[in-house]
């Protein structure tokens, strides 16, 4: 397995997969009300099977080149993750999110591991568009699609049902000359 350094804090980006079952599910019970609010990520695992099945069809798009999923530790305590939840090469698109314990917020972790997906997925498979969908009252997560360099698309209108009614979603996107620049630009300032 490998591990990608987030920074000087102790952050690790590392492949999240069917044998963390058991971390995973830990991790999101510790902050379940909070990653549920926006997302339906904790719905997906709510005991050790369902957590197990949910990891192993991340291992299977992986398999397939269709997805992957990533955990976020920090100081070797799992506290999140960011994914590729599509993943389109032929197409050159793909689909990027992520999801963070309420305890570890506002510490850029978030931004820092999305960054190591995108340029892998711009640089080395050549994704030409990367989108990021957020729920219109997620103000966390537009900021990090802001701070990613990414352009709103629009809003997709009642498009999900979560906590008993419907929510707009947000499309926000990077294109790949945009990245690059982005980059280029973040790191010289």
């Amino acid at each position: 397995m490998f591990a990608i350094l987030l920074g000087d804090d102790g952050a690790e980006l590392r492949p999240l997969e069917p044998w963390n079952a058991e971390e995973y599910l830990t991790h999101l019970d510790r902050s379940r009300d909070h990653i549920g609010r926006y997302i339906g990520l904790a719905d997906a695992a709510t005991d050790l099977d369902s957590a197990r099945a949910f990891l192993q069809s991340y291992a299977d798009k992986t398999a397939a080149d269709g997805g992957r999923i990533y955990g976020i530790w920090l100081d070797g305590t799992l506290v999140g993750g960011v994914l590729f939840r599509t993943f389109d090469a032929p197409a050159g698109t793909c689909e990027v999110g992520c999801w963070l314990e309420e305890s570890v917020v506002g510490r850029g972790l978030v931004t820092r591991a999305i960054r190591v997906l995108i340029d892998w997925a711009v640089n080395d498979r050549a994704i030409y568009r990367v989108e990021w969908l957020a729920d219109s009252a997620n103000a966390a997560s537009i900021k990090a699609a802001k701070r990613l360099g990414m352009a709103r698309d629009g809003v997709l209108r009642g498009s999900y049902a979560r906590g008993g009614g419907r929510r707009d979603i947000e499309v926000w996107s990077v294109l790949a000359p945009d990245w690059r620049k982005h980059r280029e630009t973040s790191a010289r300032g």
